[in-house]
């Protein structure tokens, strides 16, 4: 039996496959070849256990709608079309990016992904009674191991940038009044856990641990554990009028989850 994986090269897709392949064939479809499943014949479909969609465009600062339309709204509704017809299960990546600032839970995209991801939502809830079984996952602010390739896009963690920035230079940089904006960190092994493990019906969920706390915070910890200096820079202007100020998941899971401060101890080993 096998399961489809997009964004296989990402950092979520790459933590989930270890852990698909425990169980099933692995089946990767990422940037370089994600087109070509719309060209499959009937016979590549069959023993397709589950689809699991990690991939799409993400970066927040893209300003070219058709793009971002492109690869993150038709290409996802066209491979969950095929999943209708095929009665094949989904579990697919959005993003707490839709409810920019809102604190109140009403989503309010701020760029061209989250709202991106928005429309993918709103088709799914339209189609829910279509698929045999599908979950949305709202990830918000996720970390772990396995951000390398972020890191040097710059579009990683705080966590992992500011544990890099401790290792290279001894001193974490964060943005002028850092402790005013508060994140909901998650860990990659508790966000994959849940996905795998969970006995909702579909749906579009937050996936989050309830419990922001602030980018200064952060600094605050890893500079704890690594004896790292902490220095302010200035708020850059292209994000001013752009940049989340709080997210908090209004999903309770009954997971224990991986704090912060432990991920950063356990980084030290």
């Amino acid at each position: 039996m096998k399961v489809i994986l997009t964004g296989s090269e990402g950092f979520i897709g790459k933590n989930l496959k270890k852990v698909l392949e425990k169980v099933w064939e692995v089946i990767e479809i990422d940037k370089n070849n994600c087109w070509e499943v719309f060209s499959w014949e009937r016979e590549q479909w069959n023993d397709v256990e589950c689809i699991f969609h990690m991939g799409a465009l993400s970066d927040t600062t893209e300003t070219d709608p058709m793009r971002v339309n492109d690869m993150n709204v038709k290409y996802t509704l066209c491979l969950f079309q095929i999943a209708i017809a095929k009665g094949i299960p989904v579990k697919y990546a959005s993003s707490a990016s839709v409810y920019g600032n809102n604190m109140f839970g009403s989503p309010s995209p701020m760029n061209f992904y989250a709202l991106s991801k928005l429309t993918v939502d709103y088709w799914v809830e339209d189609h829910m009674d279509e698929f045999s079984h599908i979950q949305g996952f709202r990830f918000f602010n996720v970390y772990g191991d396995g951000e390398d390739d972020k890191l040097k896009r710059n579009q990683s963690s705080p966590v992992s940038k500011f544990i890099d920035q401790a290792k290279t230079t001894g001193k974490i940089k964060v943005f002028e009044s850092s402790d005013d904006f508060l994140r909901d960190f998650i860990c990659v092994d508790d966000v994959i856990s849940i996905m795998m493990d969970n006995d909702k019906p579909s749906g579009v969920y937050d996936l989050g641990t309830c419990n922001p706390i602030s980018f200064q915070e952060v600094a605050e910890i890893v500079a704890e554990e690594y004896h790292a200096e902490i220095e302010e820079i200035p708020f850059p202007a292209h994000l001013v009028g752009k940049y989340q100020v709080y997210t908090c998941s209004s999903e309770d899971w009954d997971h224990e989850y991986t704090s912060v401060k432990e991920y950063v101890k356990n980084s030290l080993g």
